[in-house]
């Protein structure tokens, strides 16, 4: 079960992971794909308006030969022979004076052969092979065509943000004009104009307005990335904020349930083994008492009997920890100066601190008042004080310093001792029921003293200091 929950959470965190670069890849590619479209369309109606411009100047190019060149050589020679420089000349005015500042490259004029006639460049004159497709439609079919002699004309092209020349090719069938009465009616083909414009200067603000879109659309793109990439982050901590406290109460609902076990377990061999130990214990402090070490067997019997008192008293204290452990009680609320704990826990251990050559510094403060149960209080302080005491090296002088700070509504009381300090490979177990590094230890003096600092709503830290030895800190809310 838990395998498949681990493996459940792995694959939800991974593809919560997943999520935020997979959504880049599809808004940056939509974004992208939605710029393009935009901006080829506004491209497109821009292209489609210089088109209607070219559209207009052919009508008029029809209409200004006609009128100002055509009917009047007809008057006047009798035919249109643009051979004949005079007439050439005059058309090129003509054409010249339509086309002024309008950025027109080159000007062509076909007749109905196919053959160049006219042309701005007088070497093309006369050439038969030059006409296109468009040349044919218009001559045919009487329509007019446009076309756009660049490679920037190019959905992958749009890029090159600077290019060199955009040229506009208008092909359009050269009529007579019916009189002013013929409206709507037009008249018979007579050639085909072809006309090339540069509309570069007209098309680079087009590739500048792309790339603005482009530009936009990609950082509103990362934008909504961010702001996405930033709540799957925070969904992620919070799944995994999630799973840490799910993980921590499927640990305390095993602990509680070993607990229970305990608690029966030991509630089932209590009243078996608490009775008949305690006969033993004080029929050997009885007999302890009474014996008079006047012969050798005398003191053979008097060390059996000790040995036999102290080891009665030690299974009784093992049996009040398995019992405190596995059901603890709840602490009175009771004003309580933790001050005065500490100065009767130390007064009690004086003559072990003196036995041990064991110094201690009273550093703390008085009126350390809080709400809680004193007795409770008292074993949490002696155990510390204890475990301080016997972690020192026998034959070497040590102190334990006991020292107190108040700020922030909270009382921390911080033991230091000179000894061994803890092991550091074993901090994360010390508070785990029955883990203990000492030879004769059950393994429950500090799971017993975090269950009275948590009862009391405080807190415990086990750290080791700089200069050698064990620190531990008790925080508790202050009264």
């Amino acid at each position: 079960m838990p395998a498949n929950k681990s493996a459940s959470h792995r694959s939800t965190v991974g593809f919560a992971r997943l999520l935020p670069w997979s959504s880049l890849l599809l808004i940056l590619g939509y974004g992208l794909v939605l710029s393009l479209l935009i901006s080829n369309s506004t491209k497109q109606s821009a292209l489609t308006q210089q088109q209607d411009y070219a559209l207009l100047l052919a009508r008029n190019l029809n209409h200004q030969i006609y009128r100002r060149f055509i009917l009047p050589t007809i008057v006047g020679f009798g035919h249109v022979e643009l051979k004949d420089e005079v007439q050439y000349h005059r058309l090129d005015e003509v054409i010249g004076f339509t086309t002024m500042g309008l950025n027109i490259q080159e000007v062509r004029i076909y007749d109905l052969d196919r053959v160049v006639s006219y042309c701005t460049v007088r070497e093309l004159v006369g050439l038969e092979n030059l006409a296109g497709v468009a040349v044919l439609k218009a001559l045919e079919e009487g329509k007019h065509t446009f076309e756009f002699t660049t490679d920037e004309y190019s959905l992958w092209d749009i890029f090159r943000s600077d290019p060199d020349s955009v040229i506009l090719k208008t092909t359009y069938p050269l009529r007579a004009e019916r009189d002013l009465n013929s409206e709507g009616l037009e008249g018979p083909i007579i050639g085909v104009v072809e006309f090339t414009q540069d509309i570069t200067e007209a098309y680079k603000p087009l590739i500048s307005y792309q790339w603005i879109i482009i530009i936009t659309t990609l950082v509103s793109s990362m934008v909504l990335f961010l702001l996405l990439y930033m709540i799957m982050r925070r969904v992620e901590r919070m799944n995994q904020e999630r799973s840490v406290e799910r993980e921590q109460l499927e640990r305390e609902l095993h602990q509680s349930e070993k607990l229970a076990s305990i608690g029966r377990m030991v509630a089932g061999i209590a009243h078996e083994i608490r009775n008949p130990l305690g006969i033993i214990r004080s029929s050997s402090e009885l007999l302890l008492n009474k014996i008079k070490p006047e012969n050798g067997q005398s003191e053979v019997n008097a060390r059996i009997l000790g040995a036999i008192h102290e080891e009665s008293k030690r299974l009784s204290q093992t049996m009040h920890d398995f019992l405190d452990y596995a059901r603890p009680k709840q602490p009175k609320q009771e004003t309580v100066d933790l001050a005065k704990v500490l100065d009767q826990a130390l007064v009690f251990l004086e003559s072990e601190c003196a036995k041990h050559q064991v110094t201690v510094k009273r550093k703390y403060s008085k009126g350390l008042t809080m709400l809680g149960d004193k007795d409770f209080l008292y074993r949490a302080v002696y155990n510390i004080l204890t475990n301080a005491m016997q972690a020192m090296d026998e034959e070497q002088p040590g102190t334990i310093t006991v020292s107190s700070r108040v700020s922030d509504g909270k009382i921390e009381l911080i033991f230091e001792d000179t000894g061994v300090g803890f092991d550091k490979s074993a901090m994360e177990k010390l508070f785990d029921p029955f883990f203990t590094t000492k030879d004769n230890g059950t393994g429950l003096g500090l799971a017993i003293l975090k269950n009275i600092v948590s009862s009391h709503q405080g807190d415990i830290q086990l750290n080791n200091r700089e200069q050698g030895g064990a620190m531990v800190r008790l925080i508790f809310p202050k009264l």
